[in-house]
């Protein structure tokens, strides 16, 4: 009886330790926003929007809830982090004086990767 109590005991733990670890994968995706001007020069300060445009049951349009902003560093970056793999559109504005510059783009994140993209304000 007794070496029958252990090899019972023995598989109810090792079930435990084989199925209490999960290999959950990492699918965090980066959008990496470059914004640049027409010469190619960085923009730092640049506010930095990602969103997605939806559309309804009614064919009108939404922005989802997911969505992001930020400020561009000195190298004209800024760095969004998602959980899932989604399409953006980009909007990037600054003020300079009293000229206001605005850049566009999309951007396609996939899962588990830095996707980088780079936008032109004008």
């Amino acid at each position: 009886m007794k070496p029958l109590l252990i090899i019972v005991a023995g598989f109810l733990i090792s079930c435990l330790c084989f199925t209490g670890t999960s290999c959950r994968k990492k699918t965090d995706c980066v959008a990496s926003v470059h914004c640049v001007d027409s010469t190619g020069a960085n923009w730092s300060g640049v506010n930095v929007q990602l969103y997605a445009v939806v559309r309804t049951s009614n064919g009108g349009t939404v922005v989802a809830d997911v969505k992001a902003n930020g400020d561009t560093d000195g190298d004209g970056k800024v760095k969004f982090t998602f959980k899932l793999p989604a399409i953006y559109d980009i909007k990037a504005t600054t003020k300079v004086g009293s000229k206001t510059y605005v850049g566009t783009g999309i951007i396609k994140l996939e899962e588990a990767e830095t996707v980088e993209k780079s936008v032109t304000l004008r």
